[in-house]
């Protein structure tokens, strides 16, 4: 399995390649020509996406389209209640990955982080670099900055929990943020937020990896068939990204809808995700 360090610098090319594949138009570009764009040879190039997704360049741009959400509807759209009962391990869910979380009590919650101590590193990841926090019980914060910026990302999370106290220690943080993106191990979370807020990251935890669900799902599935903006704005507020996985909610009508960290980010992590789910059923 290649390195964090490995891997983030995959996605900075992948990074590059989305937005050249953009700029086509969606018209495939062939391999030597987009190398070359990259300023790699084809084989480099065919090496670096082969170890970050599994499938070749032109196969993971059939991913990156923005008919793949579509055909993710259509063919992968999961209804909360068969994906809840499959269990975290269910459907490749983070592979081998066992996951627990606690949520604050509602009177933390009101306190905005009072007596709390918020340790806090960047880290390489899949999808670039990654802001992430964690207390003593768990990771409560997860970010991609390669949209935003490291300050931009630091203050937008810190700003959920304004009376808490932060201290930069990538050191405690990092065996928190190993687990999530190895697929093994435990992860643990500590989420902090409003009791309503609670229940969508719940159900989000409950769509399988590789599958899609939509915003009108996840309020019928916790009992608020009607809030359906209220649960959008919930899903745009998950504090651990990737984990609870907010990038796979999408619109009724196949689109993407917003992401916190920027949508090339979010389909940067569904076509990740199909890829290696089709890898792994064929």
């Amino acid at each position: 399995m290649p390195s964090d360090a490995e891997t983030g610098y995959h996605y900075g090319v992948i990074r590059r390649a989305i937005e050249r594949i953009d700029a086509a138009g969606g018209r495939a570009l062939p391999l030597d020509r987009l190398a070359a764009e990259m300023n790699m040879s084809p084989a480099h190039f065919q090496r670096v996406f082969s170890r970050w997704v599994g499938v070749s360049p032109k196969r993971y741009q059939q991913y990156l389209t923005l008919g793949h959400a579509r055909a993710l509807m259509r063919e992968r759209f999961t209804t909360l209640e068969a994906a809840g009962a499959l269990g975290l391990s269910g459907s490749g869910r983070l592979h081998d990955l066992f996951l627990t979380w606690e949520a604050m009590s509602p009177g933390d919650y009101a306190r905005r982080g009072a007596g709390l101590t918020i340790r806090y590193g960047f880290f390489p990841s899949p999808f670039g670099d990654a802001l992430a926090m964690a207390t003593d019980k768990g990771l409560c914060g997860l970010a991609f900055t390669e949209e935003t910026g490291r300050a931009a990302a630091l203050d937008d999370m810190a700003a959920r929990w304004p009376a808490a106290e932060f201290a930069e220690d990538a050191v405690r943080v990092a065996p928190l943020v190993e687990a999530p993106f190895s697929g093994t191990g435990e992860a643990r979370l500590h989420l902090i937020g409003a009791p309503f807020q609670i229940k969508v990251w719940e159900a989000l935890l409950s769509i399988p990896s590789g599958q899609v669900t939509t915003y009108s799902e996840i309020a019928r599935t916790i009992g608020h068939p009607t809030a359906v903006r209220a649960v959008g704005t919930a899903v745009g507020r998950n504090p651990v990204s990737f984990v609870i996985p907010c990038h796979r909610a999408l619109r009724k009508s196949g689109a993407l809808g917003g992401y916190h960290w920027g949508l090339p980010v979010k389909r940067a992590m569904l076509a990740w995700e199909g890829a290696r789910a089709d890898a792994e059923a064929g």
